[in-house]
């Protein structure tokens, strides 16, 4: 009895024993599996149209060197398959470790084939092992070309010296990867460019159901008056095109100018008295010109004030007379200043003009000067007569 537990005993032991190197056996590598060569696609299962010859790129990688041939093992009647390696139609390629060769396959359909999902099977045969690679094409009729245009905003309003700037997308709505022509229908007195990227294009690539963003610049180059001015931009190829309008809504803008009523910036002013000086702020711009105060900038001891102070408006293309009182300091000399007549309109930016003013000695002061020359003249001729008789 005692024989007969130690024959089980050792029985279970080697049972035991046994199980892992069973298991081991199974996780090997099995029949037909190639874990040191390996063959792969980005895209195992493509969408292509009834006339399309499609070509598939296909990576082997190897764990050592050798040389593999390529074969279809599977492939649907009437299709024809190539391998090519650069330009060249290859049956074999070598394969260098930790350096993946690339291979491309070309298949082509039978005439007359109907749409539906088609598998194909790429073997790649190395010395010692092999790998397969199953891909499938789905045929069916290709979407044919079509543009669209998309716009934020369509209309933009801007002063006469605005670059109007609109973000178009445009999107090839198609099956096909086509080449799009840009066009712009510039309004009179505007030009128009098309960007993308920050550079000007007429013409650019568009893939399959692609969007890319486009910049419309219109920048009027002349004094354009207020209004809408719209303009077309299109996009054309391969059959497809579309169509967005937009639309360049200027609006008027003051534009003032100061001057004299003869256009001579100059006048003339007595050392401590109060001088007037006409001058003319015009509104050359297309808009109205509201709430214009005056200013002005005048030497250290002048005082200058302004008859209206401030203007309620000064309608597109007239003018008013402002009068401008300048009193020169009390102990100013003989000779020319600089005064800096200054008109700000609410809502826009300041215009000035620099008069030249010079600066009289008093008609007073030059009889009295007068006077005491007379006087002094008087006293030295008395003395002359005076003392001559002596």
């Amino acid at each position: 009895m005692r024989h007969l537990w130690k024959l089980l005993t050792l029985l279970i032991v080697v049972l035991l024993l046994g199980l892992p190197v069973s298991a081991l056996a199974q996780t090997g590598p099995l029949t037909g599996s190639a874990p040191g060569l390996t063959l792969f696609t980005s895209y195992p299962h493509r969408v292509i149209g009834i006339d399309e010859t499609p070509s598939i790129k296909l990576t082997l990688r190897s764990s050592e060197p050798q040389t593999v041939e390529l074969e279809m093992e599977e492939i649907p009647e009437g299709w024809t398959a190539t391998f090519r390696g650069g330009s060249a139609i290859i049956k074999a390629v070598h394969v260098e470790p930790e350096e993946d060769a690339s291979v491309t396959l070309k298949l082509e359909p039978p005439e007359g084939i109907e749409g539906g999902t088609h598998r194909f099977v790429v073997l790649a045969r190395g010395e010692n092992e092999t790998a397969r690679l199953p891909l499938e094409l789905t045929v069916q009729e290709r979407v044919p070309p079509r543009l669209s245009f998309e716009v934020d905003l369509p209309t933009i309003t801007g002063k006469p010296s605005t670059t109007f700037r609109y973000n178009v997308k445009l999107k090839n709505e198609g099956d096909e990867d086509i080449n799009v022509n840009l066009l712009a229908e510039a309004p009179r007195g505007f030009s128009v460019t098309i960007k993308t990227g920050g550079k000007e294009v007429t013409t650019l690539p568009l893939e399959a159901n692609q969007t890319k963003t486009l910049s419309v610049e219109a920048k009027p180059f002349l004094e354009m008056p207020a209004g809408p001015y719209s303009f077309a931009v299109r996009a054309e190829g391969s059959g497809a095109e579309a169509e967005t309008t937009l639309v360049a809504e200027v609006v008027g803008e003051a534009s003032l100018s100061v001057t004299a009523p003869d256009g001579r910036l100059s006048g003339e002013a007595y050392a401590g008295k109060e001088t007037p000086l006409k001058v003319i702020v015009r509104n050359t711009g297309s808009a109205p010109a509201r709430g214009i105060k005056m200013s002005s900038t005048e030497p250290s001891g002048w005082e200058v004030t302004f008859e209206p102070e401030q203007i309620g408006e000064i309608p597109a293309g007239e003018q008013v007379e402002v009068t401008a009182k300048i009193k020169p300091a009390e102990k100013a000399l003989t000779g020319d200043y600089m005064v800096t007549v200054r008109a700000r309109p609410e809502g826009s930016s300041t215009e000035s003009a620099d008069f030249r003013i010079t600066v009289l000695t008093s008609t007073l002061w030059g009889l009295v000067g007068v006077a005491l020359i007379a006087v002094a003249v008087g006293v030295v001729a008395l003395a002359v007569l005076r003392f001559g008789r002596r």
